[in-house]
């Protein structure tokens, strides 16, 4: 007990905290209780000196029988116990119903709250499940995040929804919305809920809502209701709290396109007719990493789509912008084909960090190291967007066994690589949340990490 009265005087001592922009109103309600008080000892001596109150009562109200030192103390400290008491219970009691501060008291809240809203202003580039660890671990440090999200997407539910009501794929929206939720634990299980499917998770329809999470149909309904998905994200990430702003690349109905050559097979007298294997033209994000050879290039249809403007603005004025983790073909490029999201790139101010994956992508980077994901990504947007590339330095000891297959590390060209331990202990495939936050957030606070070019 005596434990916990200790922490909770620590917690509240923190409203002293500079940054809390609670000091000045605290300030002004002792100027408001002086004043006041000024006023009750004038009435005091005006009744007095009028004959209305009697010398002893005057005696009494007024402390005479202390010595002047003792009776200012006792008014100090008893009024500011008064006020203490007074404001702590005012703010649970009418705050209470409109915060949830997960059980730790409300200064505390508070404090962590003002330290995310100063954080620094980081944008997070790409989709898919790897770009939501990142934000996962973000959250945490600030609240001045911006995910730009790809629209390229047409597989599962995603993909249904967008050929039946022509809005762009709400699943990578739904996964970096979950993400960033003040109330992870219970908004995940909610919007990943899937139809078709009983309270024990076995099949039990294949009936038309089968298949579609919850979280996608949600933002469907709300831009039915606001008029436009931008403005259903905006009020989905009000509803459920989150510490961001989540934007699409782009608006328009973009397919993404993947130039693949086949596979070589064949014995070495066969080099020639492996040398002029063809390239097929693969139409689709879901069909790229299913078509079976290398990727040598990708691109958007229709061509020069234009970028959302908030995004730009986003890259513009970010303190730090992070590509990645997640598919490179498929999550992370898809925006940089964007002319305006690769031009505002390249005039940012704040250091571009590629997030390299943990491990490759089966049918997207089956054989690749480290300086490959920077080859790739600087054939389709050219030299000198990446500043930076964080990769993890370390694999587990079983290594390269069974289907994971990890990216060696290896020196990158003309881009500073910076290696920290990454791994998720659980999925060690993985990018750990927290460590991987820790280490862009060094890059973020760290004076020395400047542009390069």
């Amino acid at each position: 007990m005596k434990h916990n009265s200790h922490l909770s005087l620590l917690s509240n001592l923190k409203w002293l905290i500079p940054g809390m922009r609670v000091k000045r109103w605290l300030a002004l309600l002792a100027f408001g209780v002086v004043l006041a008080g000024l006023g009750v000892v004038f009435v005091v001596v005006v009744l007095h000196r009028e004959g209305i109150l009697s010398s002893e009562a005057y005696r009494l109200l007024t402390l005479q029988f202390l010595s002047p030192w003792e009776r200012i103390a006792v008014t100090v400290l008893v009024g500011t116990a008064a006020i203490i008491i007074a404001l702590r219970q005012l703010s649970q009691v009418a705050l209470a119903p409109f915060l949830q501060t997960g059980g730790i008291p409300l200064a505390e809240a508070v404090y962590k709250q003002r330290r995310r809203d100063q954080g620094p202003r980081i944008v997070a580039i790409g989709g898919g499940t790897g770009l939501s660890v990142l934000l996962r671990g973000l959250k945490r440090h600030t609240s001045n995040i911006v995910a730009i999200i790809t629209v390229a997407d047409d597989g599962g539910s995603s993909g249904r929804l967008r050929r039946e009501l022509g809005l762009p794929p709400p699943g990578d929206f739904r996964n970096c919305i979950t993400a960033l939720s003040s109330d992870e634990a219970l908004t995940t299980r909610l919007l990943q809920y899937r139809f078709g499917l009983s309270v024990k998770g076995t099949q039990t329809s294949n009936g038309e809502l089968s298949g579609h999470s919850f979280g996608n149909l949600f933002i469907a309904a709300m831009t039915g209701v606001t008029g436009s998905f931008e403005k259903g994200l905006e009020e989905t990430s009000q509803v459920l709290a989150i510490q961001g702003r989540i934007l699409p690349s782009t608006l328009a109905d973009v397919t993404l396109v993947a130039h693949v050559r086949e596979q070589p097979c064949g014995s070495d007298q066969e080099l020639p007719t492996i040398l002029a294997r063809k390239t097929r033209r693969v139409a689709g994000e879901s069909r790229i990493p299913k078509a079976n050879g290398a990727i040598e290039q990708v691109y958007l249809m229709p061509a020069h789509p234009p970028a959302y403007p908030a995004a730009v603005r986003a890259i513009l004025t970010a303190d730090l912008v992070v590509l990645g983790p997640g598919s490179l073909y498929t999550s992370v490029l898809p925006n940089l084909l964007i002319e305006g999201i690769c031009q505002a790139l390249s005039a940012t101010r704040a250091p571009v960090v590629y997030v390299c994956n943990v491990a490759n992508q089966p049918g997207e980077t089956d054989d690749f190291e480290a300086n490959d994901y920077v080859t790739a990504l600087e054939r389709h947007t050219g030299r000198g967007i990446i500043d930076y590339v964080v990769a993890n330095e370390g694999h587990p000891p079983e290594a390269n066994s069974g289907n994971t297959q990890y990216v060696p590390l290896n020196p990158v060209e003309h881009v500073e690589l910076i290696t920290r331990d990454l791994l998720d202990k659980e999925h060690p495939w993985r990018h750990d949340s927290r460590k991987l936050a820790k280490a862009i957030l060094s890059i973020a606070q760290d004076g020395r990490h400047k542009r390069r070019h």
